[in-house]
């Protein structure tokens, strides 16, 4: 399982390295979302949510599910400008200019990626004129409760309403605890960026690839990028550019936007912070015997990003109920896994400060 990226023909001037500060905003968002995932923000972590107007807080909670479940692509707009080659901006309100960029149909596709309605490694109807895919969207966010519901239902109804929302809540979120942040990261985040681009340069795309992640290699053709990943997808260059977006809040996500028409890009972390010590040899080995099962480890990759019901799970895997069942028992007899009843929906969910314990390796697998 990877996901591949298509770059024959591919000129060097066609591949950057820059930093996009939408882009680390949206990863903020989720290390805010998900502390579990970031054991080493936790200090970043308690400091924002500490001093957090209740009332943003409040509005963060509306559309979490764009950055804690998912990684938007509405928060890398700059690769679904026509033409492919388009950067990131150097400020918030440039990647914001570019967002305004996007067509309605972009901006919906990009927000309802987390009900997995739509394609996304290939060209498809548009969910705002196909009537079936527009109940279907529907119907998959009611699994995920009320606020994705609503959310959903407005984004459907009047998208430029939804789209003014978004940017507003950016622009709440840049000054109330972004502005700062960014201000000390760009300098590392310019840094690496240097840093690869001399490298480009100097030793070619193979190296400042290795440089990027030991997970994200080049055929010797130098015609495929191929980042091993639980997950599975295609993307290409074509007549467009490739983008490399360092992040310094993002460790171990390493991102591969691969939309259809869209810039490919790899949003890769800076940096791995230390994770902690273990769980006790009988834990860890009742844990591992449970991770021994490749389905369970994909099964993983899922639950370690959202809930799921048995049936969704069981759909995506092509399996029977029964099947993911008996595989998730196991799970959480491992005590892996937690689950809780939304209404009539039984969501399973994997608990990440536990596999955090487990060391590093697995986790960055899974979640990358």
């Amino acid at each position: 399982m990877s996901v591949r990226i298509d770059i024959a023909g591919l000129r060097p001037e066609r591949v950057a390295v820059v930093p996009s500060p939408l882009a680390e905003l949206g990863m903020a968002l989720h290390a805010l979302a998900e502390p579990g995932h970031h054991p080493g923000l936790q200090a970043w972590v308690t400091g924002v949510t500490a001093r957090l107007d209740p009332h943003l807080a409040d509005r963060m909670c509306e559309a979490d599910f764009l950055w804690r479940t998912t990684f938007s692509d509405l928060f890398m707009p700059f690769a679904g400008v026509p033409g492919r080659t388009t950067l990131p901006g150097a400020s918030i309100a440039e990647d914001l200019d570019l967002l305004d960029k996007l067509t309605d149909e972009q901006f919906v596709d990009a927000a309802l990626e987390f009900t997995c309605a739509l394609p996304y490694c290939s060209q498809g109807p548009s969910v705002l004129s196909d009537g079936a895919l527009h109940r279907r969207a529907l119907e998959l966010a009611a699994s995920r409760g009320p606020r994705q519901v609503r959310f959903a239902e407005r984004l459907l109804a009047d998208p430029p309403r939804i789209r003014a929302w978004f940017r507003q809540f950016v622009e709440d979120c840049e000054e109330a605890f972004f502005a700062d942040t960014w201000s000390r990261l760009r300098h590392q985040l310019a840094a690496d960026a240097r840093h690869k681009t001399d490298l480009l340069r100097r030793k070619g795309l193979p190296e400042a690839l290795t440089a990027v992640s030991p997970a994200v290699t080049l055929d010797e053709a130098g015609a495929r990028i191929t980042v091993d990943k639980l997950g599975t997808g295609h993307s290409a260059t074509e007549e467009g550019g490739l983008l490399l977006v360092p992040t310094s809040l993002g460790w171990p996500h390493l991102s591969v936007l691969h939309r259809y028409g869209w810039q490919p890009a790899l949003h890769y972390p800076v940096g791995s912070p230390e994770l902690a010590s273990p769980p006790s040899v009988e834990q860890l080995a009742l844990r591992m015997t449970a991770l021994s099962h490749p389905v369970r480890m994909r099964l993983c990759r899922h639950l370690a990003r959202s809930a799921y019901t048995t049936s969704e799970l069981a759909q995506v895997h092509g399996m029977t109920a029964p099947e993911i069942s008996r595989h998730l028992s196991v799970l959480k007899k491992a005590g892996l896994v937690t689950t809780r009843r939304r209404g009539r929906y039984v969501l399973h969910q994997l608990d990440v400060t536990v596999v955090a314990r487990l060391g590093s390796d697995f986790l960055e697998g899974i979640l990358r």
